[in-house]
């Protein structure tokens, strides 16, 4: 609670002396008595509570501060009514109405009205537009029964002057507006009450049933002071008073379909509306009873019917995004499959299914991030949707494949061959090419799944022969100017890349990872074309000047590859294949994981075929002293892991071949 102790204390007193004074009218009445309790105790009390509304009211700015101060200024008028209504009017033989009392009980009406309707805007944010048909149904309802009770009751009393009658009717129209307002707020909350609107709640219908009992008594000359329902006035105006001091809590109204509460309480007040209308069928009540009630069943009508059009707007957005690419915006598997059904039975004419995938774009994605890689798939989603505008349709079948249906034309490869040279793009450092198969339905294909599995197979052909075109022709030129300087370094790197290509799969790497391993393995001593032979082949041990040169050939070796589009991936690899795992390899000092798991395979690959290799200055090791040096190296120079795939490997070394 907001004010601190001196507020808690202030509105404790003012709830326990409340409650007390209900004891003094009820069965407790011969224990309480006496000044503590009497007509001055109550209206300090009354006018208490309201001044402590406007005090809250004074420390809040904006909307909320002007709400309270209307509730409070409320409040404090009919403290002010009431305190001259006893002081004055009560000694009267006959009492004046209007009077000056009516004006300050009267004024409580509007004031509270405005304030709650304040406070209801300031608190409540996306309230959906059944709740504001809920609200209004059960406004109405509410409203129907305190006219079909109070005002029925008041109606058949009230007489003299205009004036007077409409003072007198003043009262239970002015309840009447308050409860449904009330109501209204709680429906508009999602039929949820934090604290500060149910002690608004409470005590509105405090304020409603102390006044209807005061009005029906009065109307049937049956009051008599005091009475246990006066304390429902005391009650509202110290209620309104806590719950001006509770923490502001702002709420988003959400109708939750699966709460029972969403259905239950309209269908209660549209249940007392009908009710309503039964009474009125079978004797006799007030006009305002009856179109109140109507309206409610009006309303819930109007909500039936708000539903009904959410629900089939519902089922088309649901019907949309089942078929529809999140990301892209083009028609997804589903939709394709749906579409190649109809194809494939008749439905609609012969079609050619272009299935693609990209080229490159893991290396993108890893390079630039998912957010750039979600960037690139929505540009060349839209690409491929423009260019088959008109002629087919495009989709996304998740991932970086896609997909169009076409009229089949008198070349399919090369209609797919020009939705292919959409899904391309290039920029510094990438580039973005796809691999394609086509296939014609329904001449090739007669249901969906085989003509996507016949599309699947004919892509992943021209996607590994384009890689044969682009990786390793560019790889075999590099290795043919390595093996034309050097006849012993290239029988020495092609043992390498067969045992990491067997690492690699051995510990489960996807296809295009073991295929940059091998190329790694391969090209990982390229840039040893650029030492001088002096340093490579002496035979004695080398200085820190030609260390120094041996070193950088990882670094020259990265240029090299990387200066081929298509190998870019190998070059990192490539630059790390000397690190050591406890970082005192060269030429970036990586530790551990910091190295890439290719380079760490061709580091360990490479020391063992260099072990088991006969070389002109000695002879090769036995291979079981070569892996028993991979193990004393484990976790120093090697990866442990890796070591330990080496070793499972090797131990189907039937599959394997190491330079002699």
């Amino acid at each position: 609670m907001n004010g601190g102790k001196p507020v808690r204390l202030l509105l404790a007193v003012l709830v326990g002396w409340t409650i007390l004074r209900e004891a003094e009218v009820g069965p407790l009445r011969s224990l309480l008595h006496g000044p503590a309790f009497g007509k001055l105790a109550y209206w300090i009390v009354i006018v208490g509570a309201a001044l402590l509304t406007l005090w809250r009211a004074h420390s809040i700015r904006g909307r909320e501060g002007l709400a309270w101060g209307l509730i409070g200024t409320g409040s404090l008028l009919w403290a002010c009514g009431d305190v001259y209504w006893t002081l004055v009017l009560a000694k009267d033989a006959v009492i004046p109405v209007p009077s000056i009392s009516d004006a300050g009980y009267l004024a409580f009406y509007p004031l509270v009205f405005a304030g709650l309707c304040l406070l209801l805007r300031a608190r409540v944010e996306g309230t959906p537009r059944t709740l504001w048909v809920d609200g209004l149904t059960a406004a109405l309802a509410a409203g129907a029964m305190s006219a079909a009770v109070v005002l029925q009751a008041v109606m058949h009393t009230v007489g003299g002057n205009a004036l007077g009658v409409a003072t007198n009717l003043a009262y239970p129209v002015g309840d009447l507006i308050l409860l449904a307002v009330v109501v209204a707020a709680f429906a508009l909350r999602g039929w949820r009450a934090d604290r500060t609107w149910a002690m608004l709640g409470l005590g509105i219908v405090l304020f409603w049933v102390a006044d209807s009992y005061y009005l029906i008594t009065v109307a049937n000359e049956t009051y008599a002071y005091p009475s246990v329902w006066d304390g429902g006035w005391t009650s509202c105006l110290v209620l309104f008073s806590a719950a001006s001091w509770q923490p502001a809590r702002r709420s988003v109204a959400v109708e939750d379909g699966g709460a029972m509460r969403f259905t239950a309480f309209p269908i209660a007040f549209a249940s007392l509306g009908l009710g309503i209308l039964v009474l009125a069928a079978l004797g006799s009540l007030n006009p305002l009873a009856v179109v109140l009630a109507a309206a409610s069943l009006l309303a819930v009508f109007a909500r039936l019917v708000l539903s009904l059009r959410e629900n089939a707007g519902m089922l088309v957005t649901s019907r949309f995004e089942a078929l529809t690419d999140a990301l892209t915006g083009l028609g997804n598997r589903r939709a394709l499959t749906r579409d190649l059904d109809r194809v494939a039975d008749g439905q609609r004419e012969g079609a050619l299914l272009a299935l693609f995938d990209l080229d490159g774009f893991k290396h993108y994605n890893d390079s630039y991030g998912h957010p750039a890689g979600d960037a690139l798939l929505q540009r060349l989603g839209a690409k491929l949707d423009a260019h088959v505008v008109g002629a087919g349709s495009a989709y996304r079948m998740g991932g970086d494949e896609f997909c169009v249906l076409l009229g089949v034309g008198e070349d399919p490869v090369a209609q797919g061959a020009a939705c292919a040279a959409a899904l391309t793009e290039h920029g510094d450092g990438f580039v973005i090419t796809c691999s394609f198969g086509v296939i014609t339905v329904p001449g090739e294909a007669q249901d969906a799944g085989e003509a996507l599995r016949i599309a699947d197979q004919r892509m992943y052909a021209h996607k590994h022969s384009g890689r044969s075109s682009a990786r390793s022709q560019s790889r075999d030129v590099l290795l043919r100017a390595l093996a034309e300087r050097n006849p012993e370094l290239g029988e020495h790197i092609s043992g390498v890349a067969e045992l990491a290509e067997a690492v690699a799969r051995r510990l489960g790497l996807d296809t295009e990872q073991i295929d940059h391993i091998r190329h790694a393995a391969a090209l990982h001593d390229v840039g040893k074309m650029a030492i001088p032979d002096a340093i490579l082949d002496k035979p004695g041990a080398l200085d820190e000047a030609e260390w120094e040169f041996i070193r950088r050939h990882t670094i020259i070796g990265e240029r090299i590859v990387a200066a081929a589009p298509a190998l870019r991936p190998v070059a990192a690899l490539v630059r790390s294949s000397h690190e050591r795992w406890d970082g005192a390899g060269y030429p970036d000092a990586l530790v551990g994981e910091d190295i890439p798991l290719g380079a760490r395979i061709v580091s360990v690959c490479d020391a063992f075929d260099a072990m088991v290799a006969d070389r002109p200055y000695r002879a090769g090791m036995d291979a079981a002293d070569a892996l028993a040096e991979l193990e004393r190296c484990s976790g120093s120079q090697f990866d442990p892991a890796v070591v330990a795939a080496f070793a499972a490997a090797w131990a189907g070394r039937p599959v394997l071949r190491v330079a002699a």
